[in-house]
């Protein structure tokens, strides 16, 4: 059985995602080597760091920065700047690790 070869698809930030649905999962956020991330729309319900806990499991619910990877835990909100880096805290974005 011949493997096909995966399909790229162009990703910029801002864009609407949809699923195979039709329904809008989100908004392009950031772009990396892994794939993009996802904003949530307007409307829908946030997750809790306490419900994303559960999700994860025995992962810990960190930030990472966008400009530089640095990573910290979560207090009770992100920082407002990168404290490595002094990116704005628009660039921090909530991060799993186990």
């Amino acid at each position: 059985m011949a493997t096909e070869d995966p399909v790229f698809a162009d990703v910029s930030i801002g864009q609407e995602v949809y699923d195979a649905d039709g329904e809008q999962i989100g908004t392009v956020r950031g772009v990396d080597d892994d794939g993009f991330y996802v904003s949530s729309p307007a409307g829908s319900e946030p997750l809790a760091l306490t419900d994303a806990r559960d999700v994860f499991g025995t992962a810990y619910v960190m930030w990472r920065c966008w400009e530089c990877g640095e990573m910290g835990e979560i207090g009770g909100e992100l920082p407002e700047n990168c404290p490595s880096c002094d990116a704005p805290r628009e660039e921090l974005y909530y991060w799993a690790e186990d």
